[in-house]
């Protein structure tokens, strides 16, 4: 125990029957030309041979947990980090590969870069010749957040200090897209970057838990999504909230609601007078939204009526906001001939 020293990076990789894929994943770690690290693998009650093949391996980085009862891999990577001892921790799943520069490439980039508290990279899907390329600095990642994840959560390497400045690192809750909520929550600790290079295979199949809960992942990303508004300096009530939360599922909003929305827009755009989000994108961004709600109202009805053409000859001058002419043309003539039906 004496002789132990610290290491720079804990690789933390949380497994569940991984067998078929675990021994690519952690050859590819083993491999890695940045070798001072510890591998803190938490098995999640696997029944498969996951546990023995990692038994197999004889290397003194290698630290395996195994927990008695399933309970999820987000509660196994807040134990990881609970546990870990490095002052970056490198995330892996069991089923992906690393390329062997990844991490050097990484610890550089955020030794150079102390503001920096997630760094992530570009990345290939197994079987496939698709490419993953993403947003690579912090303003276009926050606008990019936005709409969606856009940060590789097997491939980051994350600053244990940052991290340690949230509450909770992973959030139980928002499973199985709690890497989005912690990197919406991280935009208020430091900064966010994806490395321009492709270190990373990811492997895509049925039996990942993304695939196996889409619902609930949708719905985990549209509260985030809602949340990562926090960031204004506003606050919103109820009918607001809903307003954004139906708007961002391209969920039907009433006359009423559109009115409000186009209001709501305005109010959010003053609220990003700090620049929070780079401000032109932060506006196409909002634009974007607003407009979609405004033609799946007025272009995307099952049914028509005179009154349809009237709320929006009169949004259309309130706002200055419309249709083109031939959207505008197909509107009155639906609108006619439903009344003329009647």
């Amino acid at each position: 125990m004496d002789n132990y020293k610290i290491p720079t990076i804990t690789v933390l990789m949380p497994v569940y029957n991984c067998a078929l894929y675990i021994n690519e994943a952690m050859d590819s770690i083993l491999s890695q030309t940045f070798d001072d690290f510890e591998f803190l693998i938490i098995d999640d009650a696997s029944t498969d041979d996951t546990v023995s093949i990692i038994k197999s391996y004889n290397d003194p980085r290698i630290q395996l947990v195994e927990k008695p009862v399933n309970t999820g891999y987000t509660n196994s990577l807040n134990y990881g980090l609970s546990i870990a001892n490095g002052k970056y921790i490198a995330r892996m799943d069991g089923d992906d590969i690393s390329l062997p520069e990844r991490f050097q490439r990484q610890y550089d980039f955020m030794e150079a870069n102390p503001d920096v508290v997630v760094c992530g990279v570009n990345f290939s899907i197994i079987g496939t010749q698709e490419i993953v390329v993403l947003p690579q600095e912090n303003e276009t990642i926050k606008l990019q957040l936005l709409i969606g994840n856009c940060l590789a959560h097997p491939s980051v390497l994350m600053r244990k200090q940052g991290l340690e400045a949230l509450s909770v690192a992973y959030n139980v809750a928002k499973e199985p897209a709690e890497d989005y909520d912690l990197w919406v929550r991280i935009l208020g600790v430091g900064k966010l970057h994806n490395l321009q290079e492709i270190l990373l295979k990811y492997r895509v199949h049925p039996t990942q838990v993304s695939q196996k809960r889409n619902k609930q992942q949708k719905q985990s990303v549209t509260e985030t999504r809602v949340g990562i508004f926090k960031y204004l300096n506003c606050a919103f009530d109820d009918e607001e909230r809903l307003i954004l939360k139906n708007a961002i599922q391209n969920k039907d909003l009433d006359y009423h609601q559109l009115k409000s929305f186009f209001i709501l827009k305005e109010k959010m755009i003053l609220a990003n007078a700090n620049n929070f989000f780079e401000s032109n994108g932060f506006q196409d961004y909002l634009l974007a939204l607003y407009r979609k709600s405004f033609k799946k109202y007025f272009l995307e009805r099952e049914k028509y009526f005179p009154l349809i053409f009237f709320q929006y000859w009169k949004i259309k001058w309130g706002s200055r906001f419309n249709l083109s002419t031939v959207d505008e043309i197909k509107l009155l003539a639906k609108s006619i001939i439903y009344f003329g039906r009647k």
